[in-house]
């Protein structure tokens, strides 16, 4: 199974980290997002991630073959850009996605307040019966100084049960939960009863 995932989130909350801890199972300590200078165009902006020191420009496209105990699951992922200038480009990938993982800093209340807005544009796209995982990332950051955690695991649990999504907590710094967040994700995928199969395909957004 192929699937499309998209990553969606506000700025700076560390999903493009969390695809890279997954992809190559490494962590940039010198990456710094900043924004692009000057206006954007829409239709000719690079859909793209720079490297080593850009945030995320549009849509970033990468994929990882997953085997699991039944099937093995060919994982798409579309890395999307937080800021809201970029927003006008998401829908359409939307439309074609599988999965959709809503991330949070679990040390900003305003990327946590976000997340039911995303969740929503998200089914508004594609439809209700989307697979979506809400994740609150950093939490290597609290572990260092709780204070500094600003949504409690009770809250981000609390805000997917409402919303009727996934939830786990990860850190792409560390790496805690990382792989159990994409394999929970290509577990609940659709099409379990047809394991005779060896290989399918689909997408995660």
């Amino acid at each position: 199974m192929t699937t499309s995932q998209r990553c969606s989130s506000a700025w700076r909350v560390g999903k493009t980290s969390l695809i890279t801890r997954f992809m190559y199972d490494s962590f940039d300590n010198t990456y710094q997002p900043i924004r692009p200078i000057g206006p954007l165009q829409s239709s000719s902006w690079p859909l793209l991630q720079l490297a080593g020191s850009w945030a995320t420009i549009g849509i970033d496209f990468l994929s990882k073959t997953m085997y699991l105990e039944d099937r093995t699951v060919r994982l798409q992922l579309w890395d999307t850009a937080g800021q809201e200038r970029f927003r006008s480009l998401i829908p359409s990938y939307i439309r074609d996605s599988t999965v959709a993982v809503v991330v949070y800093d679990i040390t900003n209340v305003n990327s946590f307040q976000q997340t039911s807005k995303w969740i929503e544009d998200v089914r508004t796209e594609r439809g209700s019966d989307v697979i979506i995982m809400l994740v609150g990332n950093k939490t290597d950051l609290a572990d260092k100084r709780p204070l500094h955690r600003q949504i409690t695991i009770e809250e981000g649990e609390q805000r997917a049960k409402e919303l009727s999504v996934m939830f786990i907590e990860t850190s792409a710094k560390t790496g805690y939960n990382v792989k159990q967040l994409f394999r929970r994700v290509a577990a609940a995928l659709p099409g379990m009863e047809s394991m005779q199969e060896t290989s399918k395909e689909g997408s995660i957004l």
